[in-house]
């Protein structure tokens, strides 16, 4: 229950709404045994087994003495008028109070239902926050659709199963007590009989729920695995289709569905028995009581008369439907326990990029760009090796080498997208890890190989976070990056949606929209991967002209496959393995005859 305890923080901006629920419980519970308590007066008048009070009894604020109260007044009214009409004025008593038990009852859900929403809401907003803000590293471990299920079918968990119990956790508790004292107060051998018993059933109802969890926790890690398949089948349906693999793919996620299918049909059946095992179970302490209770009044021993057993039952009867709800909420909570463990890997994963608090803002880029003896490595496996390069302001460094090579994973180290495990990564001599990160990525723009782009307009995605740009920078933008004519060519130019991830656009398309973005950013610092890479001819040179544009008087990083799109650059760096083996001008590289001659060699054929 660590876990549960961990959810109540969400609850803690409610506080007052909380004291208002728990107040109206408390009320509503009060009236609730004052009805039932009235049935003792009631039922002695009908049967006249108690003698009419004479005397006016001394009021003061104990249950004893309202009773005698209440008594001395019946007993008035019997006197001056008669048994029915003592009889109305009990009945009124007892529609008053449980129309104020009603009424406090709903006041009590009236104030739960903020606490329901908005702790859900903060749930939600909290895991959208710490997913944005995890590293890019943390979703190399974790597979993309097994996060969205944390996010939707484990958050939907948390509110069917435990949010919706707050109003058992918060009322019944109080209810069960307060009832409890009246059973007190009316018998207390009988009640210390009940609270022996009622021990002994929790337990039952304890190892049927035992496994709940395990088997939820279970259920839902295999609804992850199918969002996966269902992710990574949108996403791969050409190659599915290509290599008529239909049946394949249809066979395993039937599979794991399958699986998931009898994992919550054993769940729900062990759920499903917690209704009618504990009204079972409650029928038995009942009868019990009545046994107990009976032979208490036969035997005569104790205070307990006929009247009182009947509503000594009836306030019972209050106790189990309450302690049955709880059961219930007892199940409910395991099996959401299983989603909170889930999303709790989310919201307890430790984020590495560390942001120091005297961190340095970068207002501007003036000198130069340096790895000092750089290492790093992805957990144990090595991939950057005492990697040493200075990128001066003003200058294009490109990186080539084959796949693997660590090229990508080193300009991703100038952002911090990772952290180096030796050595420093200086921007005009202040190391990264000293600086403000959002001051650090405004100095830079990225253009990748497989341009990210959203469902949304071309306006919005050229001026994706720049929410000052006006409609004549974005459209300046567009044609340094030449792609305001085939914009200008859509239904509503600018405003057109160009589906999800750009698919009504070519490639060629998307990575001029890319660049236009890079472009409005108007960085000192840019960073191209292989921007070139998957494009046709005729695409690579519109894009190759918008990326020269785009470079125009800026520090440049490029990650470059086809080496025709770097001869140009001021320094190649050639990347085998992890280090630098070779640096220097297209011309220079070429006469060492090296490895930057191989490659050269090998897309000459």
């Amino acid at each position: 229950m660590k876990k549960f305890f961990s959810l109540l923080k969400f609850i803690t901006p409610y506080k007052w709404h909380v004291v208002a629920n728990v107040v109206g419980n408390i009320l509503g519970a009060i009236f609730s045994l004052f009805s039932l308590a009235m049935l003792i007066p009631f039922l002695q008048l009908l049967f006249g087994t108690v003698p009419l009070v004479e005397v006016k009894p001394e009021f003061t604020m104990t249950i004893k003495s309202l009773n005698d109260t209440l008594n001395y007044m019946l007993s008035e009214m019997i006197r001056n008028h008669d048994r029915s009409t003592a009889m109305l004025f009990v009945i009124g008593l007892v529609l008053t109070a449980s129309f104020l038990k009603n009424f406090f009852t709903y006041m009590s859900l009236y104030y739960l239902a903020p606490i329901r929403t908005g702790v859900l809401r903060d749930i939600r907003n909290t895991l959208y926050r710490k997913v944005v803000d995890l590293p890019l590293g943390y979703f190399t471990e974790e597979k993309k659709g097994d996060v969205i299920s944390k996010m939707t079918n484990d958050v939907n968990e948390i509110e069917v199963s435990i949010i919706r119990s707050l109003e058992m956790i918060f009322r019944d508790p109080i209810i069960i007590i307060i009832h409890l004292i009246g059973l007190i107060y009316i018998s207390p051998q009988l009640t210390l009989f009940v609270l022996l018993l009622l021990p002994l059933t929790g337990v039952v109802i304890g190892r049927v729920g035992k496994t709940l969890k395990k088997t939820s926790f279970k259920g839902q890690r295999k609804m992850g695995a199918i969002l996966t398949l269902i992710e990574e089948t949108l996403s791969g349906l050409r190659v599915v289709k290509a290599f008529n693999a239909e049946k394949k793919v249809i066979s395993r996620f039937e599979s794991v569905n399958n699986f998931y299918t009898l994992l919550m049909k054993k769940m729900w059946r062990r759920r499903d028995l917690a209704s009618p095992l504990s009204e079972f179970l409650g029928t038995i302490v009942v009868v019990l009581v009545l046994w107990f209770g009976g032979n208490l009044i036969f035997k005569g021993k104790g205070t307990l008369t006929p009247e009182a057993l009947i509503a000594y039952i009836g306030i019972f009867y209050m106790i189990i439907n309450p302690a049955k709800s709880f059961s219930n909420a007892y199940y409910n909570v395991l099996k959401g326990m299983a989603s909170a463990d889930r999303i709790d890997t989310i919201l307890s994963a430790e984020n590495p990029i560390k942001i120091k608090p005297e961190a340095k803002v970068l207002t501007e880029f003036s000198s130069a760009i340096e790895f000092r003896n750089v290492n790093f490595r992805y957990q144990s496996e090595p991939v950057l090796h005492n990697i040493n390069l200075v990128v001066e302001k003003g200058k294009t460094v490109a990186l080539v080498g084959q796949s693997g090579s660590g090229k990508s994973t080193l300009v991703d180290l100038l952002p911090r997208f990772w952290d180096v495990t030796e050595g420093e990564v200086l921007v005009d001599g202040v190391n990264v890890k000293d600086c403000n990160l959002e001051s650090l990525r405004n100095l830079m723009g990225n253009v990748n190989q497989d341009p990210i782009l959203f469902n949304d307009t071309f306006y919005n995605n050229i001026a994706f976070g720049m929410p000052s740009a006006t409609e004549e920078d974005v459209i300046a933008a567009a044609k340094i990056a030449n792609a305001h004519d085939f914009i200008m060519a859509t239904p509503n130019g600018y405003y057109t949606n160009i589906g999800d991830r750009g698919s009504k656009l070519s490639g060629g398309q998307r990575q001029r929209i890319s660049i236009a973005r890079a472009i409005l950013k108007n960085p000192p610092i840019m960073i191209l991967d292989e921007a070139t890479s998957a494009l046709d001819t005729e695409s690579e040179k519109l894009v190759q002209d918008a990326i020269e544009n785009l470079m125009k008087h800026r520090t440049s990083l490029v990650i470059a496959h086809r080496l025709s799109t770097i001869r140009n650059a001021d320094m190649i760096c050639v990347l085998h393995e992890g280090e630098i083996v070779e640096r220097g001008r297209h011309e220079e590289l070429l006469r060492l005859n090296g490895y930057y001659a191989k490659l050269h060699n090998m897309q000459l054929k």
